[in-house]
């Protein structure tokens, strides 16, 4: 495939601070992530994430990530932060995640041994709009900055996939050159500690995904 006529979407997640949101829009990421999940070291409230998303810049997304939270947690988020989508991480099921009328991927746990196979993902979770290949174990949490045998992506999926898990500037580009993804999700992977990001790491990863998409094979 010609990765010049291909731009692999990128997602900066854990985000907390303004500025860390800034130079996201400023290096052209599509979008930052704001974490909602329960013991979570990047958990924010959702008047916490409110006030980040003012530093959004224009046409870069805000995503929503939960874990189990409940229905009540996932509308005070969409009516303060209003996310352009949802990310789902726990043992939601398709009815759960569709309820809040917001775009949604489910997070897929690969760390666990399961062979998953596209049909029965795309069965399960009939109305996802994506899902999103991570290394955290089930009911575990992602951001932990393990990678996982990226060999195990289920072929045949017909949404869109975003690879996660363990993905830093050192390995971002032979992770696009191997799976192709639609977008990659990096948290760990561009911080000094979690929740904290790196400028320089920010900037690496961005230009490493570019240079995959600028490679031909």
């Amino acid at each position: 495939m010609n990765r010049t006529l291909y731009r692999t979407r990128i997602k900066f997640c854990g985000m907390t601070r303004p500025g860390d949101v800034r130079l996201a829009g400023e290096l052209g990421v599509d979008a930052v992530g704001f974490v909602f999940a329960h013991a979570s070291p990047r958990r924010l409230t959702a008047a916490e994430a409110r006030q980040l998303r003012l530093a959004l810049a224009p046409m870069v997304s805000a995503v929503a990530l939960f874990r189990d939270n409940t229905a009540a947690e996932v509308r005070e988020v969409v009516r303060q932060v209003r996310p352009a989508l949802l990310q789902f991480h726990g043992d939601e099921d398709d009815a759960f995640c569709r309820a809040f009328r917001v775009p949604w991927m489910k997070a897929v746990p690969m760390a666990s041994g399961e062979a998953w196979d596209a049909h029965v993902l795309q069965q399960r979770w009939p109305n996802a709009d994506g899902f999103l290949f991570d290394s955290h174990r089930r009911g575990g949490a992602g951001g932990t900055g393990e990678a996982f045998d990226w060999s195990r992506i289920p072929t045949g999926l017909h949404r869109p996939f975003v690879l996660a898990g363990g993905i830093t500037p050192d390995n971002a580009f032979d992770a696009i050159q191997a799976t192709l993804p639609w977008a990659v999700d990096v948290a760990s992977g561009i911080e000094v500690s979690p929740g904290i990001k790196d400028g320089e790491k920010m900037r690496r990863f961005v230009a490493e995904v570019r240079r995959a998409d600028c490679h031909s094979d």
